[in-house]
């Protein structure tokens, strides 16, 4: 039993790394490297505070609630991914590969799992319950956020997933509080 699991970690960590190789590569080109890194920098919170930003001078008091609930879902996204982060210590992929080349500065040391990530996917859940006509903005960036991740060399393919899954678990559960 132990083995297959160990046979099936060693599975997942190798298409990890070749994916993760994959993306990167694609920073080559000073393009594509521009526009992750910029995509990278309003996912750090800029895009999200301006769209909050936006939503309440756009639509005064009928944006609290939304905004409010975003906020909220927010402060729980740090709390939760940062509580894990260390505890599961995960390097980053730059640091374990000399393949893999870092194109942007981390925010913290570990890589499991995405935060940027982990927030796109929990504020665009939580955005388009309210605020559903943001569709066609929200969901595009919170997919190249995921993809930044990744093409910069910060985040394994994995940890993107695990964020996404883990952002939209909090949204989720956000909605029964």
């Amino acid at each position: 039993m132990l083995q297959r699991l160990n046979f099936r970690l060693s599975q997942i960590n190798a298409w990890d790394l070749t994916w993760s190789l994959r993306f990167n590569h694609a920073s080559r080109n000073r393009w594509i490297r521009q526009l992750f890194r910029l995509v990278s920098r309003l996912g750090n919170g800029v895009f999200w505070y301006g769209l909050m930003l936006f939503l309440l001078l756009q639509m005064g008091r009928n944006a609290v609630p939304g905004v409010i609930h975003m906020i909220l879902v927010g402060l729980s996204c740090t709390f939760i991914y940062k509580l894990i982060k260390a505890t599961t210590s995960r390097t980053r992929p730059f640091q374990k590969h000399r393949n893999i080349l870092c194109q942007a500065p981390p925010l913290d040391q570990y890589s499991f799992p995405s935060g940027h990530t982990l927030h796109a996917m929990a504020f665009t859940i939580v955005l388009l319950s309210y605020f559903p006509a943001f569709a066609w903005i929200a969901a595009p960036f919170t997919l190249l956020v995921a993809l930044s991740r990744v093409i910069l060399g910060l985040h394994y393919p994995t940890d993107v997933v695990a964020g996404a899954l883990l952002g939209a678990l909090i949204a989720a559960i956000s909605f029964t509080i």
